[in-house]
C-alpha cells in the first residue's frame, strides 16, 4: 500500500461538473439568473481539518462560456459582517469566501468578503519557475512589488518544496461582487447570508494554462483543480471542534494552499440544466 504524502485521502476529494452558461452572466453577486438557478451546487462545505459537518450551509458552483469562467458561492450566515473595504486588505481575517485555481506549476488565490472587497495572490512552485517560463516575465520577477518566498500555512513541508509568492499581482479582467440577504454589520436582526459571484476571462488564465498547454476555453471533458473555501472569524461553540475554515472537501490540515487536495472540476460542453 502506497502512503500518500498529503494529509487527506485521494478517494475523498470532491468531483464537480462545470456546465456551459445559457447566456453571458452579469456579475452583481446575486446569482439569480437562470444559469445559476440550474447550476449543480457542490456538497455542503465541511471543516477544513476534520471533514466534519459545519454549523452553517455553504456551497459553490462553476459555470463557463467561451469567454469566461464563472464561480458562485452561497453562504449561510445569520449575522453578516464585513469591515474591510480596501483592495488586498487581509480579507481572511474577517468572514470570507476563497477561490483557488491551480495550474501545473502555479496557482491563483482570490478572497472576497460580504462587501465585495477583493484580495488576490499568485504562487509559483520554485522548482517550476524556470521550466515554465515565469522567470522571463517582469510581473513575476523576484524584484516585483509584493514578492516574497513562501512555504505555505500549516502544511509547510510540501513535497514540491518552496513557493514564490506575489501578493500584489492582479488577475486581468477579474470581476467579482457580493450580495447580502439581510443587513450587514447589524446584529439586531438575523440575516439569511450572502452570495458571491466571480468571472475571470479565459484569456487571463493563460498564466496558469501555459505550463501544460491547456485549452482555453476548456474542451469537453477537460479537468482543472480548484478549491472553494470559507473562513470565519467566529467558531461554533464547544463541544464542536470548528477550525473556522470550511471547504468542499477537507485538507486534513489548516492549509488551503495544497493543490493536490483541490476538488476536480470537469468541464462539460452541455448547457446547464440539460442533464
Amino acid at each position: 500500500m502506497t502512503t500518500s504524502p498529503f494529509p487527506w485521502p485521494e478517494e475523498r476529494i470532491a468531483h464537480l461538473t462545470a456546465y456551459r452558461a445559457l447566456a453571458p452572466l452579469t456579475v452583481d453577486g446575486k446569482l439569480d439568473e437562470p444559469s445559476w438557478r440550474l447550476a449543480p451546487r457542490s456538497p455542503r462545505f465541511v471543516d477544513l481539518i476534520t471533514g466534519q459537518p459545519t454549523i452553517h450551509d455553504t456551497r459553490a458552483a462553476v459555470l463557463w462560456d467561451d469567454t469566461h469562467l464563472y464561480v458562485g458561492f452561497w453562504v449561510e450566515e445569520p449575522f453578516v459582517a464585513a469591515k474591510l473595504t480596501e483592495r488586498d486588505s487581509l480579507i481572511w481575517s474577517e468572514n470570507d469566501i476563497e477561490l483557488f485555481i491551480a495550474g501545473k506549476d502555479a496557482y491563483y488565490e482570490l478572497e472576497l468578503n460580504a462587501l465585495g472587497t477583493i484580495y488576490e495572490a499568485f504562487f509559483i512552485w520554485e522548482e517550476g519557475y524556470e521550466r515554465s517560463g515565469y522567470s522571463q516575465s517582469a510581473e513575476f520577477s523576484r524584484t516585483a512589488d509584493g514578492f516574497k518566498p513562501w512555504d505555505g500555512v500549516g502544511f509547510d513541508n510540501h513535497p514540491r518544496g518552496p513557493r514564490l509568492a506575489f501578493f500584489k499581482w492582479d488577475m486581468p479582467g477579474l470581476k467579482a461582487a457580493a450580495s447580502v440577504d439581510g443587513t450587514i454589520n447589524d446584529n439586531t436582526d438575523r440575516d439569511r447570508g450572502w452570495t458571491a459571484e466571480i468571472a475571470i476571462p479565459w484569456s487571463s488564465l493563460d498564466v496558469l494554462a501555459r505550463a501544460d498547454n491547456r485549452a482555453l476555453p476548456p474542451r469537453d471533458g477537460d479537468t482543472w483543480r480548484m478549491d472553494f473555501s470559507r473562513f470565519n472569524a467566529y467558531r461554533e461553540a464547544p463541544p464542536a471542534t470548528d477550525s473556522g475554515g470550511w471547504a468542499v472537501n477537507a485538507h486534513g490540515v489548516w492549509d488551503s494552499h495544497v493543490p493536490e487536495l483541490f476538488p476536480y472540476v470537469h468541464f462539460s460542453t452541455k448547457p446547464v440544466g440539460s442533464e
